[in-house]
């Protein structure tokens, strides 16, 4: 289940929950928040299992780079040992070599730096979920905590 959605659930039996007269506390439904607490410690595993599937897919996505990368300068190798006989032809594939492995290193750059990127978002995106979670679960268990503290007790209980 989406820890935002959990959230948004507490929230709801926040807004739910009935007010004490001139005070700043309430009474909620102690079963239903425990449930959605509950419910979070088992999300947020889901959540960081998703983080870890994207810095998979990152260094996946590396290792494609890099092995496109040794392809092309293994190719641009071969060719250049083919073209040896020839003065001329040898520096314009030596030339052309270069080229393909300097442009074979720009790209498996580029591309790591885009993964890197991604992952870097994916995850600082992940944390601010995750920090407001725990926020909103520190605050619901600060204010049962006040309102356990400053109720007192009824005859019945």
């Amino acid at each position: 289940m989406d820890i935002l959605h959990l959230v948004d659930r507490l929230e709801e039996l926040f807004n739910e929950s009935r007010s004490i007269p001139f005070t700043h506390n309430v009474i909620i439904d102690e079963d239903r928040m425990l449930d959605i607490i509950d419910q979070m410690r088992v999300s947020i595993p889901d959540e960081i299992k998703k983080a870890q599937q994207l810095i998979a897919q990152r260094d996946r996505m590396l290792a494609q780079a890099q092995e496109e990368a040794n392809r092309t300068i293994m190719l641009a190798r071969e060719k250049g040992k083919q073209i040896v006989d020839q003065d001329e032809i040898v520096l314009s594939a030596q030339k052309k070599a270069d080229q393909i492995i300097e442009q074979a290193r720009l790209d498996s750059d580029q591309t790591r730096q885009e993964a890197d990127e991604y992952a870097l978002q994916s995850l600082a995106n992940l944390e601010i979920e995750m920090e407001r979670a725990l926020n909103q679960i520190r605050n619901g268990i600060q204010a049962l905590r006040t309102t356990t503290i400053t109720t007192p007790p009824t005859e019945n209980g």
